[in-house]
């Protein structure tokens, strides 16, 4: 999943695969492996080394570093990431290609589709077809990587179409609902 993520006003390019329990993340093009455990909505994560970045003699810079992060909604719609206690504003914007940027947007006056991020579960639908819903309204929920993640209409529009089930799995990049 390749994403652009601003924090503390700085944007960078992130590519995240997953590698059975631990993940593969390159942040600008320097890549980490990431072992991650949820406990009680917080996450224990471990960074270290790994990847072909990291071929040669031991680097203690690049040495295994342990923090816990915890998210929350912040008074703008956006996302607060506190590392180890601290806040960081962050927002996250799905890389797309081209040829699907156009059909996902509410301004070219086409329908908004909700897509999922990443590879989840639907746990629960807020909306069905016909309901009309307001701009950063909650339309679905979707668990990933243990986490449940609430997915917002861009813009207002009425729901004409709903793709997905409660309970079902989900790949990413998925049409989840359509607004018109």
């Amino acid at each position: 999943m390749k994403l652009h993520v601003t924090a503390a006003g700085r944007t960078r390019a992130v590519d995240i695969s997953r590698n059975g329990d631990t993940f593969l993340v390159s942040l600008d093009g320097r890549q980490h492996k990431v072992d991650v455990k949820v406990i009680d909505g917080v996450w224990s994560v471990l960074i270290g080394p790994g990847g072909p970045a990291t071929a040669g003699p031991y680097d203690p810079e690049r040495a295994k570093r342990s923090h816990e992060v915890a998210f929350s909604s912040s008074a703008e719609g956006g996302m607060t990431v506190h590392i180890d206690g601290v806040p960081v504003e962050v927002s996250i914007n799905r890389m797309r290609r081209a040829a699907g940027t156009a059909a996902s947007t509410p301004s070219d006056g086409g329908p908004q589709r909700v897509t999922a991020p990443m590879p989840g579960k639907i746990v629960k639908l807020l909306v069905k077809p016909g309901d009309k819903v307001q701009p950063r309204q909650g339309v679905v929920v979707v668990e990933a990587m243990k986490m449940e993640n609430e997915l917002r209409a861009r813009a207002a529009g009425t729901v004409s179409e709903v793709r997905v089930m409660e309970g079902a799995s989900v790949e990413a990049g998925a049409i989840l609902v359509i607004l018109e």
